[in-house]
């Protein structure tokens, strides 16, 4: 089983690598041309990464924040080359991309997980291939289809639940979600489900009804199955850059994130957007997706992607 995980691992990381590499060869070579042709640290030097930075993706506010605790750094540190700030920058972006220590404690509680996210975002796909990853992990799920109103959402993630090798609780279009929601805490408690993922209609986020929707869902898990650890995550489209951060500020005002799920990370030139989202928002991003496949979602891992990221080395090896 441990060489099977070290292949795997070792996969996603090509994966993952191949995929930024539109990200590397934008804004990671710009900076790293920043690096050599600079024959000195000065305010010229930093005002051309931080808008190299910013174009990358990573966003103003986290950009700021960058080049702040790098100059901080560099006097710490004593250093005068500009090539030496490079490892120093990666620290940085490391440092912010990793997850609290409890960001995968619900792995050990009976929990119900609400997925959330506006359409295409591939939200209903993500369900399924989360919990393909946690069936793999030897946890007993359960999905419910409470994306009532798109009418192949049903079908979609019943296809995924078979393959999969899950249970799926759903009901006909235009059911009350609620409904579905309450039908499914019914059936975790009976089956004695570790994991409760709950797949919800794709939602413009500032639609009030639409998250009043939501809240009513949370309050039937509230009421009827009051010993589960409760999570909520939102999937982003990395493709999409600073929209996805938008997106995701407006879901945690509205229903109190946790997790973040990012997908669509293979080939895309926005790679810095995980960089400013792991950053603002203080939410850790839990999963990411390089691909269509199951094992193609994997968990998120700070140092694998920066590495994947920056080309520093060979973290899928380890």
């Amino acid at each position: 089983m441990a060489d099977k995980d070290k292949k795997e691992k070792t996969g996603f990381f090509a994966k993952l690598k191949s995929g930024l590499s539109k990200t590397r060869s934008g804004f990671v070579s710009g900076m790293d041309s920043i690096f050599k042709v600079f024959k000195s640290i000065d305010e010229e030097f930093y005002e051309e990464l931080e808008e190299m930075l910013i174009m990358g993706d990573v966003g103003i506010n986290t950009t700021e924040t960058l080049i702040d605790e790098l100059k901080d750094s560099v006097k710490k540190n004593h250093v005068h080359e500009p090539a030496e700030c490079r490892e120093l920058l990666i620290d940085l972006i490391k440092e912010k991309m990793l997850p609290p220590e409890d960001a995968y404690s619900f792995t050990d509680e009976r929990t119900v997980i609400m997925v959330v996210g506006v359409n295409g975002v591939g939200k209903t796909t993500t369900v399924g291939k989360l919990a393909g990853r946690m069936k793999e992990s030897g946890k007993k799920v359960l999905v419910a289809a409470a994306d009532t109103f798109r009418a192949a959402a049903n079908e979609q993630l019943t296809r995924w639940a078979e393959r999969a090798g899950v249970d799926i609780v759903s009901s006909k279009e235009g059911t009350d979600p609620a409904s579905v929601v309450y039908d499914a805490c019914t059936a975790a408690k009976a089956r004695n489900v570790d994991v409760l993922l709950c797949d919800t209609a794709g939602r413009l986020h500032n639609k009030k009804n639409l998250m009043d929707e939501l809240a009513k869902m949370n309050r039937v898990v509230d009421r009827e199955y009051p010993g589960a650890r409760r999570e909520t995550w939102v999937v982003l489209d990395a493709t999409t850059g600073q929209n996805a951060l938008h997106q995701a500020r407006e879901f945690n005002e509205a229903a109190s994130l946790n997790g973040i799920v990012l997908t669509k990370m293979d080939g895309t030139a926005k790679g810095g957007i995980a960089i400013a989202i792991a950053s603002e928002l203080n939410i850790p991003v839990k999963y990411i997706g390089v691909g269509e496949g199951i094992d193609d979602l994997q968990r998120f891992d700070a140092e694998e992607f920066v590495s994947a990221l920056f080309d520093s080395g060979d973290a899928g090896e380890e």
